[in-house]
């Protein structure tokens, strides 16, 4: 293994023999300089890990040095030290993206302290990481056979995802595949439990707050505070891309309150997020407003009365508050939006939906290029990360803290990669959806899906008196017995909603108050 090689660049670097002496016997190769153009010099000439730089030399200061540097090899981790505590000089040093700032007199501890922080960090951080997931497993796995509520399973899916999150960055590939097998297993187990209590939870008083009650439950109560609302949903956005998201929002709002709602049957868009703004079960929109909602084989487009939807929940609530609805399905669309965002300063209540996350898991199945940027969650995730970062949205969610917007974020379901195929008949009139189905002549794996007879149980609508619901549990996607091998090679490794499973269901709504 080679040494670690240290540039330590000092006026008086004789002075500092003895940390040389002692940075050499932890195995560190050590290269002096005295001055900044000798530094420049050198870095140039070699390949270092590390540099340490006196800020106050004669000749070119170590500031001037440090620009130099950067300009040459941004990503050279450079170490300030410097006598002076003055402001401007820590400020000039940060800003120049230094990777640490010391005060003289430096002992020799907290220059290996610096070193390992910069240079054996992500060693460390791996090993530490690793090592707290072991011992956090076994917990895990008990908390999995005791869990008997929703908000224990809320609790439990969140640990996973943060250990997901932690763990991708160790490259610890054995502690990654564990982790997936505990997330299958959670999975299976969370389908029997949505499986045993789904029915009873749509006629229960206690039941946890679902689509339908979302907005009367968690957005309401901020309206009533009299402080402008924006109410994001962003479409088919998991938990976990949520999460990777947040760093991006922090710099503009602080997070009030983080909730979780639970999504309901079929976790598809046109069920989900109708839900969300009429405040209605699917059978009721169907009885109430059959001008606005259409069943999975009717033609035309499912989701185009979102705002009618929402402004009969708003009478029905009695909320006197004027709002805006925009729906954004396009580049132009949001750019527009973002470019003329002010005009929403009046507005109580400003709603977007955001179709992105959704356009991008439908790209993933139909185009080869999006299955290698997406070819599994990390790089799903990253993907949404690099979309967000640079969309019309952060700009809006710019301009509302501007405003002084509340922003609230939600969705309307998530998805799941797909990689196990459960064979489905049917005639030609059931749903094309790939995690769920519904008609009167269905065949299936009894024990692949939780079976609705009676689509009124669960407060679905239904095109006949023979019609049934299915829905696929953990990773399964229904592929048909005619062309099976080549329908399964398509969809398999694809992200698809639906059915039943953690990353569909449980869905984050996060409050912030702006800076």
């Amino acid at each position: 293994m080679n040494k670690m090689h240290i540039l330590w660049v000092d006026d008086e670097i004789d002075l500092l023999k003895p940390h040389i002496l002692f940075l050499e016997q932890k195995d560190y190769q050590v290269t002096t300089a005295n001055n900044g153009a000798d530094a420049i010099d050198l870095v140039n000439e070699n390949n270092f890990d590390i540099v340490f730089l006196d800020e106050n030399m004669p000749g070119i200061t170590g500031l001037e040095t440090l620009t130099t540097i950067k300009q040459q090899q941004a990503n050279l981790p450079v170490v300030m030290i410097t006598k002076s505590e003055e402001e401007y000089i820590m400020e000039e040093a940060i800003g120049s993206k230094i990777a640490d700032y010391l005060i003289k007199p430096v002992n020799p501890n907290q220059i290996l302290l610096s070193l390992k922080k910069n240079l054996d960090t992500s060693r460390l951080v791996s090993e530490k990481t690793s090592v707290n997931y072991q011992q956090e497993f076994r917990k895990i796995s008990m908390d999995l056979v005791m869990i008997n509520t929703y908000e224990e399973w809320v609790d439990l899916y969140k640990k996973l995802i943060h250990w997901e999150l932690e763990l991708e960055n160790t490259n610890n590939i054995e502690m990654l595949e564990i982790l997936e097998t505990q997330k299958s297993e959670a999975n299976s187990l969370f389908f029997k439990f949505i499986k045993k209590n789904y029915k009873n939870w749509l006629t229960s008083p206690d039941s946890p707050t679902f689509s339908h009650t979302l907005f009367k439950n968690y957005v309401v109560p901020h309206l009533q505070q009299k402080q402008n609302v924006l109410l994001v949903v962003i479409d088919n956005l998991r938990y976990d891309q949520y999460r990777v998201l947040e760093p991006f929002i922090n710099d503009y709002y602080k997070k009030e309150a983080e909730k979780s709602y639970l999504s309901i049957l079929p976790t598809a868009t046109q069920y989900a997020r109708n839900a969300i703004f009429s405040g209605l079960m699917p059978l009721d929109m169907n009885n109430l407003y059959p001008n606005y909602w259409k069943n999975d084989t009717d033609e035309g487009g499912k989701n185009l009365y979102e705002n009618d939807f929402l402004t009969a929940q708003i009478k029905r609530l009695n909320l006197p508050i004027k709002h805006q609805y925009y729906k954004i399905t396009s580049l132009k669309a949001g750019k527009d939006l973002a470019e003329n965002y002010h005009i929403t300063k009046q507005n109580d209540l400003t709603v977007i939906v955001y179709n992105f996350v959704d356009m991008l898991s439908h790209a993933k199945t139909e185009m080869e290029v999006i299955k290698e940027l997406a070819s599994d969650d990390k790089a799903y995730r990253s993907l949404t990360q690099s979309w967000f970062k640079n969309s019309s949205l952060f700009e809006i969610i710019k301009k509302a803290k501007e405003l002084n917007q509340k922003l609230i974020i939600t969705t309307d379901h998530g998805t799941i990669n797909c990689k196990n195929p459960s064979k489905v008949i049917g005639d030609k009139n059931i749903s094309a959806n790939l995690r769920y189905k519904t008609g009167k002549s269905l065949t299936y794996q009894d024990k692949d899906v939780y079976a609705v007879t009676d689509p009124k149980a669960i407060f679905l609508p239904s095109t006949t008196i023979n019609d049934r619901f299915i829905f696929a549990k953990e990773d399964l996607f229904f592929a048909y017995r005619n062309n099976y091998n080549h329908f399964v090679k398509y969809y398999k490794n694809t992200y698809q909603h639906g059915g039943i499973s953690l990353e569909e269901m449980i869905i984050p709504c996060v409050a912030y108050t702006p800076k």
